[in-house]
């Protein structure tokens, strides 16, 4: 179990993280969100011990977490971090890359567990490719395939997937996580994407103004935000007499008491959004076809 105690950062005399408490069991996906600045990345630094602890401590199992003032090569063979910037070796193929560390004494034993993880990343057809000729999104994939290579306890990740392109996003992470899941691997994941948390998380921290604001399930979470910050993660979303309604929740209808102007209609698949104004503010609602801009329109709550 990963246990965070009362734990306060700063890099100046300015606290970034502030008093900060939570656990994460073996095998557990926690996904951290917050807005831009909030200290997602400086909380997976500290927990792989990249920065000293001013106050608290960090546990994995029975190992207290401690920075370079203590180790002199920062990090624990238990665990690996990938950041949004790649340490990798540029002029060597992928395969390669990823065998990198493990033991050349088992040469069976290495050639199979680096296809299994090329397989993970999806990056078959770019085995024998040299790295420095792949893209910044193929390039995220081998620093993830790499840091599962010597089967770590526990894999920090930072914003995993926000160079990879559409076209691949839903199945890598299917992919990548559900091979967590089955090798009992604990991964805190730090995002901005909403894709990236449901379905895969078990739970959830959202981190605003230094502190912990809510630690829950993401289907808690986006059932019942209690904040606008929290909302706003998972969508669109309008406040209607201090309630928070996703645009899903709300439904035009031909009389009722709450009337709209539209402001502009927005295709987004299945849907269109349509952005309204409503008591001086702005209203979001999902809707079957687009509508003219500046009309009037009744809506009413379906949640």
């Amino acid at each position: 179990m990963l246990q965070i105690k009362n734990l306060s950062f700063g890099y100046t005399e300015t606290e970034v993280l502030s008093q900060l408490d939570f656990t994460v069991g073996v095998g557990e996906n926690l996904a951290i969100i917050g807005e831009s600045g909030s200290g997602k990345s400086t909380l997976l630094k500290l927990i792989y011990g990249e920065y000293d602890l001013e106050q608290g401590e960090i546990f994995w199992k029975d190992t207290k977490i401690l920075g370079p003032k203590f180790n002199l090569v920062i990090g624990y063979d238990f665990m690996k971090y990938v950041s949004q910037e790649f340490d990798l070796m540029p002029y060597i193929s992928v395969e390669d890359n990823i065998g990198k560390f493990l033991s050349r004494f088992y040469p069976e034993e290495k050639e199979k567990r680096t296809k299994e993880l090329v397989k993970v990343v999806e990056l078959e057809a770019f085995a024998k490719t040299k790295v420095k000729n792949l893209s910044g999104g193929q390039k995220q994939r081998v620093a993830i395939a790499r840091a599962l290579a010597k089967a770590p306890e526990i894999l920090l990740l930072d914003e995993p997937f926000s160079h990879i392109d559409n076209f691949k996003k839903q199945s890598l992470r299917r992919s990548v996580f559900n091979y967590l899941k089955q090798n009992g691997i604990t991964c805190i994941v730090a995002s901005h994407d909403k894709n990236d948390v449901l379905g895969f998380a078990d739970e959830m921290i959202v981190l605003h103004h230094q502190k912990i604001i809510a630690k829950d399930t993401p289907d808690n979470l986006y059932n019942t935000p209690k904040s606008p910050l929290i909302a706003a993660f998972f969508g669109e979303f309008s406040l209607i007499n201090d309630k928070i309604y996703y645009a899903h929740q709300l439904k035009i209808v031909e009389q009722s008491d709450f009337k709209a102007t539209v402001k502009r209609s927005y295709f987004n698949g299945q849907t269109w959004l349509i952005e309204a104004r409503f008591n001086e503010q702005a209203l979001f609602i999902e809707h079957h076809n687009a509508l003219e801009n500046g009309s009037p329109i009744h809506f009413d709550i379906i949640a």
